[in-house]
């Protein structure tokens, strides 16, 4: 019967994935080209015999939706981020990155993402309708009753989008882009915006990669630590590059349960190949023009306050220097990741020649 315990992990993580990819579509990213995304890292997932499977993530798309103003600034932002993050996972510097900051920078930076998706979930319930203090409602209330972020995010969505239905009449009718079966080549560009963006989900990236990455390996039971990082972070770099050209959306390192399956491999494999009939059968726009966007704002809020920010400010802040840890974390909150691991990077060689490092 292992065989039914890795497909129950599957759905469990597809689950998790669909509202996520959902909002994918909100902020303009097409998800027909993602399909191939999950088929290819399945297939690399396969051949490697890796245990961390990927999918669509909502700290990466929040960040994304932040900082690019329209859908080809976003997919450009994807494109460059992808070329860091392969040539990071190809050389193997990710460990040298981190060896280099230190895990208290890395750890208050992913702290500062977490206040960031706090704020952009409260941003998200602004203007007349209700919805966005529905979902904040309900994902509030389920995580403290289950502390588990898959039922967070399924009930707040699936609740907030039958009220949206119901009580406000939402129907929306999603651009042709976006729902359309077929390949829309999007040219990237290159500005300030872009590039800036590119650095900040590169940064991102690379905390994700160690911490949810290492995280998921860690539940195998396996010791040493199963997952390969420069694998896992040149798959995920190929396969957004790909998708990116074609405005698809991104996927990315996520924890997941498919690890603690009888067989991780068989079961991360399972979940992503679902989600490529998803995508490909169309079913997901359909199920879209129901959701709106705001659906998703308490699972963020949850995301970034409960869960994001106390672990990693908690490490960063008992490190040897406090002082750097908070103001990287600040730095994040503030501006993007790209910033904040910049500005701790420097700090970390300043502030003790003034006195200032502990």
């Amino acid at each position: 019967m292992d065989w039914l315990a890795d497909l129950m992990a599957a759905i469990g993580v597809v689950l998790n994935g669909i509202p996520q990819g959902i909002m994918a579509m909100t902020l303009g990213f097409a998800v027909f080209p993602t399909t191939f995304s999950f088929i290819f890292a399945s297939a690399i997932n396969g051949i490697f015999q890796s245990v961390a499977p990927l999918s669509f993530q909502a700290e990466s798309l929040a960040l994304t939706g932040k900082l690019g103003q329209n859908i080809r600034e976003r997919t450009s932002i994807i494109f460059g981020g992808s070329l860091i993050m392969l040539a990071i996972g190809l050389s193997g510097t990710l460990t040298k990155i981190v060896n280099f900051l230190g895990n208290d920078i890395i750890n208050a930076m992913m702290a500062g993402v977490g206040i960031m998706l706090a704020k952009i979930s409260l941003e998200m319930c602004k203007g007349p309708q209700k919805s966005g203090w529905v979902s904040f409602s309900i994902a509030l209330l389920t995580y403290i009753i289950s502390h588990d972020l898959v039922w967070t995010i399924c009930l707040s969505v699936i609740g907030t989008s039958l009220f949206a239905v119901v009580i406000e009449k939402y129907n929306a009718k999603l651009p042709e882009y976006v729902t359309a079966r077929r390949f829309i080549f999007t040219k990237p560009i290159f500005n300030p915006t872009v590039m800036r963006g590119a650095l900040s989900l590169a940064c991102l990236n690379i905390g994700a990669n160690l911490s949810y990455g290492l995280i998921t390996g860690q539940m195998t039971g396996v010791k040493p630590n199963p997952v390969n990082l420069n694998l896992l972070t040149s798959t995920q770099a190929l396969a957004d590059l790909g998708t990116s050209l074609l405005g698809g959306a991104p996927v990315e390192t996520i924890i997941s349960a498919t690890a603690s399956a009888p067989e991780p491999v068989i079961a991360g494999i399972m979940m992503m190949l679902i989600m490529a009939v998803i995508l490909l059968a169309g079913w997901l726009p359909k199920i879209g023009r129901f959701v709106p966007s705001s659906s998703i704002a308490g699972f963020l809020f949850v995301l970034g306050a409960f869960v994001t920010f106390p672990e990693n400010a908690t490490s960063s802040l008992a490190s040897p220097n406090p002082t750097i840890a908070a103001l990287t974390m600040i730095v994040t909150a503030l501006i993007d990741p790209f910033a904040g691991l910049l500005a701790g990077g420097c700090l970390k060689f300043i502030l003790p020649l003034l006195g200032l490092g502990a």
